[in-house]
């Protein structure tokens, strides 16, 4: 069962964060070809986060829950 601060998790903008799919939770569900990538927050939409994610030589914008997001150390 996931841990309630996972769907609680807050990023600002321009924070950079990886994608680690959750699999107990469907909804908000990026593609799995961007598991294991890393983005950046470019804005939040209700509860989701717009990211943009480099793949090869393009820019692409993913959207996504939290509890599939994790903070990048700093």
């Amino acid at each position: 069962m996931l841990p309630i601060t996972r769907s609680l998790a807050i990023f600002d903008v321009g924070q950079t964060v990886h994608i680690v799919l959750e699999p107990s939770v469907h909804k908000g569900m990026p593609h799995p070809r961007f598991h294991g990538k890393t983005g950046k927050v470019v804005e939040r939409r209700g509860r989701s986060y717009l990211l943009q994610v480099r793949e090869g030589d393009a820019k692409k914008l993913i959207i996504s829950r939290p509890e599939h997001l994790k903070a990048q150390p700093q």
